[in-house]
């Protein structure tokens, strides 16, 4: 499908209060062998995310160790877990260092989880993307582990005010750009 055509498919499917305010762009290197086009996405004119330029005013992390230290990642922590950490260690641990425990090694895995998903971000292809996300529902795309993909269907006009709602708790162990494109859309309610 040729670039024109998916940018129009992509914008066609923009909720109608950010109709105008996101958009999707693509820079093309016709003379440069080995030097692929650049897609980004647009709001209110300013570069947001672009696939291959880390300088944008979302957050991207370097390390684990930034995640875990990021104060606005609340990682909630249930009984079951806390629970788990008290069978193995025995009993011997105090009752208020067993949520510590628990918290640390959820965010252990969140971390790591985040990171991929950045990592494979940077290499992806926009367009692939794009096309995958046009050819799945909506609620794959909103549970999938891909930034792209959850971005545009946070900015689809199929998932409503009421599900954008219900996403708060979800949203909060995305990646700080999913999270930008949820606050602006529901900014927009």
């Amino acid at each position: 499908m040729s670039w024109s055509k998916l940018k129009q498919n992509l914008e066609s499917f923009l909720c109608p209060a950010l109709n105008g305010r996101v958009e999707y762009r693509a820079t093309s290197y016709r003379y440069l062998l080995g030097k692929s086009g650049d897609c980004y996405i647009t709001v209110d004119k300013k570069n947001v995310l672009n696939m291959s330029d880390t300088t944008t005013s979302i957050r991207w992390y370097q390390t684990d160790q930034e995640i875990k230290n990021d104060p606005n990642i609340l990682i909630p922590v249930n009984n079951e877990e806390i629970e788990a950490i008290r069978k193995e260690s025995k009993g011997a641990v105090p009752e208020d260092r067993l949520q510590v425990m628990a918290r640390s090694r959820k965010i252990s895995v969140h971390a790591k989880e985040l990171l991929l998903v950045q990592a494979a971000l940077s290499k992806s292809n926009f367009t692939v993307a794009a096309t995958t996300f046009l050819s799945t529902s909506i609620e794959e795309n909103l549970e999938s582990n891909d930034i792209l993909l959850n971005i545009l269907a946070l900015v689809d006009r199929r998932v409503g005010k009421k599900r954008i709602l219900n996403m708060s708790e979800q949203i909060k162990l995305k990646h700080p750009a999913v999270q930008f494109f949820y606050e602006l859309r529901r900014s927009t309610m």
